[in-house]
């Protein structure tokens, strides 16, 4: 599991949350599991292998809480068709 590194930047009289996370092993994981056809069972597909970090900034900038995204099929659906996330899919099929 990668850890996500939390640091706290103040400016002026602000604050803000700076969250980062080196999504790179996660993109080779995915890239190694496509290359071995690790795409789950025929009942069910392993789509992909999202960094947490990339799910907290799709909730953030939609206004959702992680449950939200989690019950809601279709931000999941918009995460995986997104091409700037193809990087982390391991089962290429339609979504």
């Amino acid at each position: 599991m990668q850890t996500i590194d939390t640091q706290i930047v103040f400016r002026d009289d602000e604050a803000f949350i700076k969250r980062t996370q080196d999504c790179t092993p996660v993109a080779e994981r995915a890239k190694e599991m496509h290359r071995a056809g690790m795409h789950g069972s025929s009942e069910v597909k392993l789509a992909a292998s999202i960094p947490n970090i990339l799910i907290e900034k799709y909730c953030l900038e939609n206004n959702i809480t992680y449950r939200e995204w989690c019950v809601d099929e279709g931000h999941i659906r918009r995460m995986l068709a997104d091409p700037a996330l193809a990087h982390f899919r391991i089962w290429p099929g339609q979504i």
